[in-house]
């Protein structure tokens, strides 16, 4: 199944000077790039790319509470409140800052279930649970622990679509369809048709 997927090089990743690696790991997998831009998140693009519902919120919240219960954190003291959409719309706030403070590549990636295989190559989410071969787990140096004492988010590196819906969707926040390109490269008659 041909999908295609969202990968986002946050700014951590790009004044790290490590985009070319990272991007070397995508193509060595097969997945074909028919889009790329070197851009600058204002506020409405930034704010649009996270999620706005409640659930999410929650979702993101909670992993931070207990986080912050892991490591010792004092809850109310670092977040100011212990309701989990409320920790959860501050992280959301701590997430568009991040990718406003420099320079993202994004890019589209095309390929044989491009989605699931991009979230498997950049691994988990919080970079001390991905696993070595993965590029968080190779190149990522932040915790959670340190972003939620500095009360920031988790310098991960990257961003991945989560599922084919969202790709959709945040196929169409950060590209025009004019930008997409159709192309064939030499491996895809081997394994395409």
């Amino acid at each position: 199944m041909i999908q295609r997927s969202l990968v986002l090089m946050k700014p951590d990743a790009v004044k790290r000077g490590i985009v070319g690696e990272v991007l070397h790991r995508f193509e060595r997998s097969g997945l074909k790039m028919v889009a790329v831009k070197l851009t600058q998140a204002d506020e409405k693009l930034a704010v649009a790319h996270y999620p706005n519902s409640n659930e999410w919120k929650q979702k993101v919240g909670q992993r931070t509470i207990d986080d912050c219960l892991k490591y010792g954190i004092d809850l109310m003291a670092n977040m100011g409140t212990t309701d989990p959409i409320e920790v959860g719309a501050i992280v959301k706030q701590w997430n568009v800052d991040f990718l406003m403070s420099g320079p993202v590549l994004a890019i589209v990636f095309e390929g044989v279930n491009s989605v699931e295989r991009i979230r498997s190559l950049v691994g988990e989410t919080i970079p001390v649970k991905a696993a070595p071969g993965t590029i968080r787990g190779d190149f990522s140096l932040d915790s959670a622990i340190a972003a939620n004492r500095r009360k920031r988010t988790v310098y991960n590196l990257i961003h991945a679509s989560g599922s084919p819906e969202e790709a959709v969707e945040e196929i169409k926040l950060w590209f025009k369809a004019d930008e997409i390109l159709s192309y064939r490269r030499v491996h895809e008659d081997l394994y395409l048709y």
